[in-house]
């Protein structure tokens, strides 16, 4: 299907018990039953950012702001390695403190212990294209930097003048570089309607994105939105579903924040095309203060503790967990076809040079 031509009829037209078993029977047949885990770990939620909806916010001062050394977050993916994790996500609020250079002197410190045995995913916000640059020399396997919205006057309004076209001038930047680039956005959001909704499906497809993460906004007390409403887990579900249909080559996410509003509701995303699980390796005494928004779960157990209640999980929908890389397929599919057109364009200059001596 042709989602920038017919997603606005189909949205409308298609039933949801119809629309999940389609998402779950495309993502059986490209991924099997297999979820991929990764590791997640949460090492500053300082922000330079206001964005309206986020805990973290510049202007909340009312969080315990902190940050993990080069030496916690090595220890995490030592612990996490031995527990059979191959990929780790390494997320931040945009902090100053952990610069670009910082970034990759610890890339490469990790790097050196594991080499692309391990795949490493950053998510630290919006950075230069030479920044992005530098840190895919230093190993950075997977960026992932989500544009929230595709209604760029909403954007606009709810990331405190951040523009939409800074965001997709980055995700573009970062496919350029040859990132397995991730990106998502929220439902629910105030001031959203159908047509954003459609719009979003639309805009991750022309992205032609490797992961993208979709989760329900939830309101956060200390936040400018605080008396927004809630919407429930079915809009996410449908999103979800609608994702894998537009890009089935795709990693997504089952959500926390979907776990976060409903108690099934990672199992409902899963059903609904997912095949991705982010257990949370921040250490335990920091995870409260990592809040994007309220209700959050797993606050109390570590990230090991959770992996095994999510095999449970996974086992109810009829899929079992992977430990390995999980890279995407649309992924592997676009570096395999790059190798191809480069083998193709050096033979031909090879071709050329020696038609050339022969005719000197």
């Amino acid at each position: 299907m042709s989602y920038s031509k017919d997603i606005a009829e189909f949205y409308r037209s298609v039933s949801f018990q119809e629309l999940i078993k389609k998402a779950d029977e495309t993502c059986r047949l490209y991924y099997g039953d297999k979820v991929f885990l990764r590791g997640l770990i949460e090492f500053s939620n300082y922000c330079l950012m206001d964005c309206l909806y986020c805990g973290i916010r510049k202007n909340n001062n009312s969080i315990h702001r902190y940050r993990l050394t080069e030496e916690d977050i090595l220890k995490i993916i030592n612990n996490g390695y031995e527990y059979g994790l191959k990929t780790f996500v390494l997320q931040s609020g945009e902090d100053n403190e952990w610069n670009t250079s910082r970034l990759c002197r610890m890339i490469e410190m990790i790097k050196r212990e594991y080499g692309e045995e391990i795949a490493l995913t950053l998510s630290c916000g919006t950075r230069s294209k030479q920044e992005y640059k530098n840190l895919k020399t230093a190993g950075c396997n997977r960026y992932l930097i989500r544009f929230e919205t595709s209604d760029a006057k909403l954007h606009r309004q709810l990331r405190n003048g951040l523009t939409l076209k800074s965001r997709i001038n980055a995700l573009y930047a970062l496919k350029e570089l040859g990132f397995e680039t991730g990106s998502g956005f929220m439902t629910g959001l105030p001031g959203e309607t159908d047509k954003t909704l459609c719009d979003n499906i639309i805009l991750a497809q022309q992205l032609e994105l490797d992961m993208i993460g979709i989760g329900p906004f939830i309101p956060h007390p200390e936040t400018p939105l605080a008396g927004a409403a809630l919407h429930s887990i079915t809009l996410t579900q449908k999103m979800t579903a609608h994702i894998r249909l537009a890009l089935p080559l795709a990693n997504i996410p089952a959500t926390t924040a979907a776990g976060s509003i409903d108690s099934e509701g990672r199992e409902k995303m899963l059903a609904a095309g997912a095949n991705v699980l982010m257990p949370n390796l921040t250490p335990v005494e920091y995870k409260k203060d990592y809040l994007l928004y309220p209700g959050k779960i797993c606050l109390e157990e570590t990230g090991f503790q959770c992996i095994g209640c999510l095999a449970m999980r996974v086992q109810s929908v009829g899929k079992q967990l992977d430990y390995s890389r999980g890279d995407s397929i649309s992924f592997l599919n676009r570096i395999s076809n790059t190798s191809k057109i480069h083998t193709a364009a050096s033979s031909e200059k090879n071709n050329t040079c020696g038609t050339d001596i022969q005719k000197g």
